[in-house]
């Protein structure tokens, strides 16, 4: 009888543990259906007085001017801009560092190196904003003396240094998780340690460099407040990096700031821009999770 006892008090427990971690994913999901909700329903009423065809094809974007124009290409831009000097920064530095943890590096010097990274993904974003204001701009300026105070190109290198780490500890997971076995073939016909660390490690590990990638594309498509510091509030349709710009989360932290009545249209503006922002990052997830899964190596 005591047997019978603890077996049911064991799956009365196993029940309720299950009922718990449901509620939770719920939570979860009517938390995301209620951000989707929000959006939609005051995007709505932005495009009943705004034409959707100007929205996404005007090159111009001055909502608080007195002569308006909705355009969202000069935000579009500003965002794609700082994202891709982000990522031709971050990319290569963190699939290299990646590699020589892997590879290379000995335990001792993986347990050294991996909490520094940690260091700098836990270092406030505000903190990177003043970092490339007030030195990596001055820096680039005895070099480049046409860029401007405000530009693309100081927060696009500090951002790829932000997500520097994102990109190196999941490239580095990918690359720890290809079988000893695939290493020591590669040894025994005679290839070098960057032989097997490049044509072996590399390829084998695709899937999650690619997703580590693209999750490190949709951080920096979302930040705030480096943005908002460093690259200026002045949305231009171009692709010069030495020029103030505006990405859409500094012209949400802009109209945020209380300056702007509440229902106004310049008001609704800011749900327009974040419906393309989210479905902009859920788009990059979507991408990460097919890559993980098309190029994924399953392994015996």
């Amino acid at each position: 009888m005591k047997k019978v006892s603890v077996l049911r008090r064991a799956k009365r427990q196993e029940s309720f543990v299950k009922k718990l971690f449901l509620v939770f994913s719920l939570l979860s999901i009517f938390t995301t259906l209620g951000i989707i909700f929000i959006l939609v329903f005051q995007a709505l009423g932005f495009f009943r007085k705004v034409s959707i065809v100007e929205f996404l094809t005007s090159t111009k974007w001055t909502p608080l001017f007195y002569e308006k124009h909705f355009g969202i290409l000069p935000l579009l831009t500003g965002t794609v801009l700082i994202t891709v000097i982000a990522i031709l920064v971050a990319a290569p530095l963190g699939i290299l560092t990646a590699l020589f943890l892997s590879e290379y590096a000995s335990p001792r010097v993986r347990r050294m190196v991996k909490p520094v990274l940690e260091i700098l993904a836990g270092v406030p974003t505000v903190v990177y904003g003043y970092f490339a204001l007030l030195f990596v701009t001055p820096l680039l300026r005895r070099f480049i003396p046409s860029i401007a105070g405000f530009n693309a190109l100081s927060p696009g290198i500090v951002m790829g240094i932000m997500i520097l780490p994102l990109v190196a500890s999941l490239s580095e997971d990918a690359m720890q998780a290809v079988p000893l076995s695939l290493r020591e073939g590669g040894y025994a016909l005679g290839a070098t340690k960057f032989e097997v660390a490049i044509q072996i490690v590399l390829p084998a590990a695709f899937s999650g460099i690619t997703a580590s990638l693209v999750l490190a594309v949709s951080r920096a498509v979302g930040e705030t407040m480096l943005v908002t510091i460093a690259a200026g509030q002045m949305p231009q349709f171009t692709f010069n990096p030495l020029v103030p710009i505006e990405t859409m989360t500094a012209f949400i932290a802009q109209i945020s700031m209380g300056d702007t009545p509440t229902g106004s249209l310049e008001y609704q503006t800011i749900f327009a821009v974040g419906l393309v922002l989210f479905l902009l990052t859920f788009l990059l997830n979507l991408l990460a999770r097919k890559l993980r899964e098309r190029f994924r190596e399953r392994y015996q």
